[in-house]
């Protein structure tokens, strides 16, 4: 999905069978199982949680690939979102910025609505990354993220 409203987003949403309590679990403590479409694999290096707290990982890819990102995280919210951004590293020193991620869930009947969001500073931006695959790499993403919590649902 495309929206200049906000700024330049793309964005996916999943409804998830599961109480925000798991869902927000699984998004926070969870993170390599599912921020990453297979094979490719996640690393947390650091997560400071709280505004301005530094935000680093590195991607792995099947090939010896790696993509690391540093940045900061802008809003921490538990049991709500939290939203990183890769403009600034943890000591507000400015890099090339990217993107702002915005990561939500909300309550939805008897399970949970996830949203993850994506804001460009440029069209240009924006478009590069929905040709990077955004629509099809976020969504699995979603879905790795859906099936964890469902699973843990039942269980």
């Amino acid at each position: 999905m495309t929206d200049s409203t906000n700024g330049w987003e793309l964005s996916v949403t999943r409804y998830i069978a599961a109480p925000p309590a798991v869902v927000w679990q699984a998004m926070t403590d969870r993170m390599p199982e599912w921020f990453c479409p297979r094979p490719w694999r996640f690393e947390v290096v650091e997560q400071d949680r709280r505004p301005g707290g530094r935000a680093l990982s590195v991607m792995h890819g099947p090939n010896g690939e790696e993509m690391r990102s540093e940045g900061i995280y802008l809003a921490y919210e538990p049991g709500r979102r939290f939203v990183v951004t890769d403009a600034l590293t943890a000591d507000f020193m400015p890099q090339g910025p990217f993107i702002v991620g915005i990561f939500e869930i909300e309550p939805d009947g008897e399970g949970t609505r996830y949203t993850a969001r994506a804001r460009h500073w440029t069209e240009e931006a924006m478009r590069r990354h929905q040709e990077m695959g955004f629509e099809q790499g976020w969504a699995i993403c979603a879905d790795q993220l859906k099936g964890i919590c469902e699973e843990a649902a039942v269980a």
